[in-house]
């Protein structure tokens, strides 16, 4: 990949894209791996970008285990998430003052993170798709259309 790569786009929607990301992805591998792993393989990210290209395309890829094909229709549905039931009493609690970007935060949620992200892309017209192996790992492509090349989905 490109690591000197830059292309105009809103920040703070790659930044939430990416961080939830790569934040399943680890989750995912230490969930498989465990957490004493002594050899955990790297998470990666491809940039891929050329100047006639119509995408910037960002891969992640981990070895985590995958997601059964069985739930690869819900993981794009709001609320579904694989997170432990008591993370999740944990962050709708009204006694507790946890909020999204606290530093204690736990790496899985109330599962409205790839949902969202999903949304983020395609309103700039762009994608996030995600392809997994069961047993071994997933890749997430996220597709950013160049700004200025694409209209905004508002109907008129």
């Amino acid at each position: 990949g490109k690591l000197e790569q830059t292309f105009p786009y809103v920040p703070t929607h790659l930044h939430y894209i990416m961080l939830e990301l790569l934040k399943n992805s680890m989750r995912a591998t230490v969930d498989w791996h465990g957490v004493d792993g002594d050899d955990m393989p790297p998470i990666k990210v491809v940039i891929a970008d050329g100047r006639d290209n119509e995408d910037v395309v960002i891969k992640v890829s981990d070895e985590g285990g995958g997601i059964p094909r069985s739930n690869m229709k819900r993981i794009w549905s709001y609320l579904f998430t694989t997170a432990d039931p008591k993370v999740q009493e944990g962050m709708v609690s009204l006694n507790n003052n946890i909020v999204d970007h606290a530093v204690d935060s736990p790496l899985a949620g109330l599962g409205y993170g790839l949902p969202i992200s999903r949304s983020y892309c395609r309103y700039f017209g762009g994608d996030l798709n995600v392809m997994s192996m069961e047993g071994h790992g997933t890749d997430a492509f996220v597709y950013l259309t160049r700004l200025g090349h694409a209209k905004e989905p508002i109907p008129l």
